[in-house]
């Protein structure tokens, strides 16, 4: 396979053109290949000439190229040394490989509490190999979902169990679908993730695509799917459900409790692995799991607010003229002062809305959300700025940062008494109540009154939101505009807490599995499945699958 970097397409390009440049840079005459695309950008560094960028591998059967005897190894060899330029290489495609099977047979089918990506993807891997396991979720599947959420933005009753943060899909269903990562990865296990969803229809462009994102309304499909796979390879999803308590005997986990939150009634089940694949907003389980003496700490994350400006604004900044010639533009800010806190932006929301994510009766945080057209008026991300344990009181609580969360939240419930609190950007930085709207327009799901959000947030966190703001201005002119307008409190970024886990991947409880966002271990819902994968490969290595089950 030979590898092809920084292919430049101008706007007026096609994508097709791509088989000529290949034909063109590997000097190829009479060849017979293909090629596959791995990678796609932007790059708008010089607004008046924007270019997409392009990697490409590329497979070559034949070609009339200097030795016509040697084997494809040779040929692609050849062609490599022949061409000489340094964006030309050799390369081997990363694919996933299962890990040894275990020989342990396996009493009792697995059970995963939560539906979120963790859960999801271990779940169906775990199906995949037949080991045939129970899905716990508390909230609704995704399409009661749906209609508990926009039911509650429309001024309904908040349902605690089934909302923006609960339920089939987790937290990112309603947050654009966003596939970006950090997290670095040579076992070919985020690029497995990206297949996962292409193959329950995301978007084939997932896979190469420099920030992928599925879109709110097409992510409630693929995740539906994902379901279905799992229940017809021989799992089974329980909604509506939760885990209320555990048996614990000579350190590990003999029977689950668990309750239908629409009915009351309780029932338990024998177990023999559990995955703690709750998300980072699961405080009733934390605290349970804590009244249980799992090892746990609290864990720094960041709070802040949304920020929205003109989506054309944002456009037009990062594109220039051009803008209407491409996709809708997103942005990164970053601001590291010597002294003081980092602020960063997170979660942005291109052509989207701010939305209520609230998950409990007296407390308020809201998030971001797009659907995959990307076409709302306004832009959106979360200005935030990091905590840590130092910041909490009672910091030797492990539970210490969720209760700091909490205050905010509550602090932004009673502002605007349960109305998403809202101010301009002006107002927020001279400290007075906004009295009413003027350019920008707020896009937000929910109910929403303006308001003063230096009540909500502690003074040396707004100090540092407008520092980072001002300084934005430098990396996006007009970024601190006086008619942005902020919205409180962006409190969910990560889980506050971490429920420690072994080389094994098992909590001191030795057959439960903490996974994912909720468990401390991921900061998205790429990183979350993988998290889910790599669970369910110490399960796989630890017990023998059953296929012909």
């Amino acid at each position: 396979m030979i590898r092809i970097n920084q292919i430049k397409l101008n706007l007026n390009q096609k994508e097709n053109e791509l088989e000529k440049i290949i034909i063109k840079k590997l000097k190829l005459k009479n060849a017979d290949f293909s090629y596959e695309i791995v990678k796609k950008s932007i790059d708008a560094r010089k607004k008046d000439s924007i270019n997409y960028i392009y990697s490409v591998d590329v497979d070559v059967k034949s070609a009339d190229f200097k030795d016509k005897n040697s084997n494809k190894s040779d040929l692609e060899k050849t062609i490599v040394k022949f061409v000489n330029d340094n964006n030309i290489m050799l390369t081997t495609s990363i694919e996933y490989k299962l890990p040894k099977a275990g020989n342990e047979d396996l009493k009792d089918r697995p059970i995963i509490i939560g539906s979120g990506p963790a859960g999801l993807f271990c779940g169906l891997m775990l199906a995949r190999a037949g080991f045939k396991p129970l899905i716990i979720e508390q909230g609704e599947a995704v399409d009661n979902r749906e209609k508990s959420v926009n039911a509650f933005w429309q001024g309904d009753k908040l349902n605690p169990f089934s909302n923006v943060q609960f339920g089939e899909g987790g937290a990112g269903t309603f947050s654009d679908g966003k596939l970006n990562t950090q997290i670095k990865d040579k076992s070919g296990r985020i690029k497995k993730v990206l297949e996962i969803f292409a193959e329950h229809g995301a978007p084939n462009e997932i896979k190469y695509l420099n920030k992928p994102h599925i879109g709110t309304d097409i992510l409630k499909d693929v995740v539906k799917n994902i379901r279905k796979e799992i229940i017809q390879k021989g799992g089974e999803v329980l909604f509506n459900t939760r885990l209320i308590d555990l048996d614990i005997c000579d350190g590990h986990v003999s029977k689950c409790c668990f309750e239908n939150v629409v009915t009351q009634e309780k029932f338990s089940l024998e177990c023999n692995i559990l995955i703690l694949a709750i998300g980072h907003s699961s405080r009733n389980t934390f605290k349970m799991l804590k009244s249980k003496n799992f090892t746990m700490e609290a864990k720094a994350f960041a709070v802040g607010l949304r920020m929205e400006h003109p989506q054309e604004f944002i456009s037009k900044s990062q594109y220039g003229g051009s803008y209407k010639l491409l996709p809708t533009a997103d942005y990164k800010v970053t601001y590291s002062p010597k002294s003081g806190r980092a602020v960063y932006s997170f979660c942005m929301c291109p052509g989207g809305f701010v939305v209520n994510s609230s998950s409990e009766e007296g407390y308020l945080c809201v998030n971001g959300m797009s659907y995959s057209k990307r076409d709302g008026q306004n832009a959106n991300s979360a200005i935030i700025t990091s905590v840590t344990p130092d910041d909490f009181e009672n910091n030797e609580d492990p539970l210490c940062g969720m209760y700091f969360q909490m205050n905010l939240e509550k602090n932004a419930y009673n502002a605007a008494k349960g109305k998403i609190p809202l101010q301009l950007y002006a107002d927020f930085k001279n400290k007075v109540k906004s009295n009413e709207l003027k350019s920008v327009t707020p896009q937000i799901k929910g109910e929403y009154e303006l308001n003063d959000l230096n009540e909500i947030l502690p003074p040396f966190i707004c100090e540092s939101l407008i520092d980072g703001i001002e300084n934005f201005s430098k990396q996006i002119k007009g970024f601190n505009m006086d008619d942005a307008l902020l919205s409180a409190v962006e409190s969910r970024t990560s889980s506050p807490v971490r429920i420690l886990r072994n080389e094994d991947l098992t909590s001191n409880i030795s057959n439960v599995y903490p996974c994912g966002e909720g468990a401390g271990y991921a900061g998205g819902i790429v990183s979350a499945a993988v998290d889910g994968i790599k669970v369910f490969e110490k399960i796989f290595e630890k017990y023998k699958p059953k296929y012909n089950d």
